[in-house]
């Protein structure tokens, strides 16, 4: 029986303490404990991570990195954070978003620092995967491909060798055959998408990032997205991989997405962080909607395009996560 994501998150960290304690009485007071826990969200801004010439500061992109996944998880080292979602056997695929070019894509040091972070806390460097769609994407957005088994690896779904598969997978509204990346190399995910604003479905953040890893992403646009976004996060080729998300949000956009526009980018300046897709994607449309109303842009709503799908994935039939703000523990750093 599959998992919801609130059972996933108890019962792994019940296992992970149950193998150092051996207790079972702290283990029944923890699981009443957890089951009553919020989704996290950790929001990390840190003006000093561009340099006033615009470039990356790659040692505090670095630090925002290892000490959000510490705020996450409460833990200490960086060892037991990443322990909580994946093992030494785990093949991790770092899912980032290409598409809009050098300017507003996941940028490559985030993938990277991630990576790291990761090959730091134990897991073989050549079990860690960056990937997209298409090879040309990732190279135009700055990221060094990497075919071979040495080092962190790095390519797109259109290598040689790998597509898609042959036979699409069906739920709900969704039928689509996925990358053979994420399918057959990858264990366990870790889903990077950017903080930005989105033509037809109001925002592009966690959950839309997967179109990334479908062959047909755009036959699920109509009706803003709505419920294809949602279902398509529900399929168990998703869900049973995908452990973390971690939103590039340092450079972010609030109109005219998802292509760059540079008159409604801004320097965000920040990582988001979170178990909780849903969650994690409320608040991006929160941060949102809260620049365009600086800005003088009419809402998302009053533009017809409300991110909808973000209620649809949190209903009792999915349970993707929760949208409800008093469920969210916001952490800022």
């Amino acid at each position: 029986m599959e998992q919801t994501r609130r059972e996933f998150l108890r019962n792994s960290m019940l296992t992970s303490i149950g193998l150092v304690t051996g207790g079972n009485s702290l283990l029944f007071s923890l699981f009443s404990q957890l089951s009553r826990l919020k989704s996290r969200v950790v929001i990390y801004r840190n003006d000093k991570v561009f340099s006033k010439q615009g470039t990356l500061d790659f040692q505090v992109l670095q630090q925002m990195v290892n000490q959000s996944i510490l705020r996450l998880t409460g833990l200490t080292t960086l060892r037991d954070a990443w322990g909580k979602f994946f093992s030494r056997r785990d093949i991790v695929g770092i899912k980032v978003n290409t598409l809009a070019g050098k300017q507003l894509s996941t940028h490559p040091e985030l993938a990277l620092a991630i990576a790291y972070s990761l090959r730091d806390a134990g897991l073989p460097a050549n079990q860690i995967i960056i990937f997209d769609r298409q090879n040309n994407e990732l190279q135009t957005a700055g990221y060094q491909l990497n075919y071979s088994r040495t080092g962190i690896r790095c390519y797109g779904t259109d290598t040689s060798g790998i597509g898609y598969e042959l036979e699409p997978k069906v739920y709900n509204s969704i039928g689509s055959c996925f990358s053979r990346i994420l399918t057959e190399q990858c264990t366990a995910l870790i889903n990077v998408p950017v903080l930005k604003d989105h033509g037809i479905v109001g925002i592009s953040g966690a959950m839309k990032n997967l179109y990334g890893v479908i062959h047909n992403p755009n036959k699920y646009h109509d009706n803003l997205g709505d419920p294809y976004i949602a279902d398509l996060n529900c399929m168990p080729t998703v869900r049973d991989k995908m452990k973390l998300v971690i939103c590039d949000g340092l450079v972010a956009q609030y109109h005219g997405g998802p292509a760059y526009k540079s008159q409604y980018a801004w320097y965000y300046n920040g990582i988001i962080v979170s178990t909780d897709p849903v969650a994690l994607d409320y608040l991006c449309w929160q941060i949102i909607e809260q620049k365009r109303r600086e800005k003088g842009f009419p809402s998302l709503k009053e533009q017809e395009r409300e991110p909808i799908w973000i209620a649809t994935a949190a209903e009792k039939e999915r349970n993707l996560g929760t949208n409800q703000p008093n469920q969210i523990e916001v952490v800022y750093v």
